[in-house]
């Protein structure tokens, strides 16, 4: 490729940008003249109109009767999500778990719901030669894990129970929630605070902290979570660690077109 044609390449197209600005312009108002639209976006009412109509014509723009006020479809939306359908979850989370990985030499696992209990998609091996016992593809209960409350804690008490309606709180060790009514105390918490803590609950030496994944309508999908032996626990770590998921998840989200 020539300088010139590379040149060529990165000037910018002055029709693709004013029917962009028509765009932005539009989504500000639920419906918009040709004449404020000609004022805001600085070019000729003939000019806005002709694009009007194209837009029109390709399903992005509604007309309002025969008048000349228009007002975005939902065109726009569709392709959009369209494109979040092929963002792959683990591809776009495993840069943010490396990076922590490196800052913590500690384990990171991300993990989705199935019915009762979670299943890792993927991890990253801690550094240290204490590990977690896991696997991707592995299961554990959503009542005692840190992702498994991440996921639940947003969601209403009826669904709650209904998740839980079939299911034996099996305690893996002496600090496993034995009722779904212990488990709703603490998921309030959880709500509030914005993460979720495993507190030697799945396996005793352990503590996790998980933080919850949003899709763009706002739904928890996933969880992400930090797992480290109690030994090398110390409140300015837990606040760090806390922080740093924190920060990968609110990215993630926006990634996936959530919007707080």
């Amino acid at each position: 490729m020539t300088n010139e044609e590379n040149n060529q390449q990165i000037e910018p197209v002055s029709s693709v940008m004013k029917v962009f600005a028509i765009l932005n312009a539009m989504a500000e108002h639920k419906s918009v003249g040709v004449t404020e639209l000609s004022q805001t976006v600085m070019t000729s009412k003939s000019t806005v109109y002709r694009f009007l109509q194209t837009m029109k014509m390709l399903g992005f723009v509604s007309q309002e009767g025969d008048d000349d006020r228009y007002s975005l479809t939902l065109k726009l939306f569709e392709v959009s999500s369209k494109a979040l359908e092929h963002v792959d979850l683990v591809s776009l989370t495993e840069p943010y778990m490396a990076s922590i990985a490196e800052q913590t030499k500690e384990a990171l696992h991300l993990g989705i719901r199935d019915g009762d209990g979670i299943i890792y998609i993927y991890k990253v091996d801690a550094q240290y030669n204490l590990r977690m016992q896991s696997r991707i593809g592995g299961r554990n209960p959503l009542y005692s894990t840190a992702i498994g409350k991440v996921l639940l804690a947003e969601r209403p008490e009826s669904y709650i129970r209904d998740v839980f309606k079939d299911t034996q709180f099996v305690p893996s060790t002496e600090k496993t929630h034995r009722t779904i009514d212990a488990l709703l105390e603490e998921l309030q918490q959880v709500k509030v605070q914005g993460y979720g803590v495993d507190n030697e609950e799945q396996e005793e030496g352990l503590r996790c902290i998980g933080s919850p994944i949003y899709d763009r309508l706002g739904n928890v999908i996933a969880g992400l979570s930090l797992s480290f032996p109690t030994l090398r626990y110390t409140p300015e770590k837990f606040e760090k660690y806390v922080s740093l998921l924190q920060e990968a998840t609110s990215k993630i989200s926006e990634k996936l077109g959530h919007t707080k």
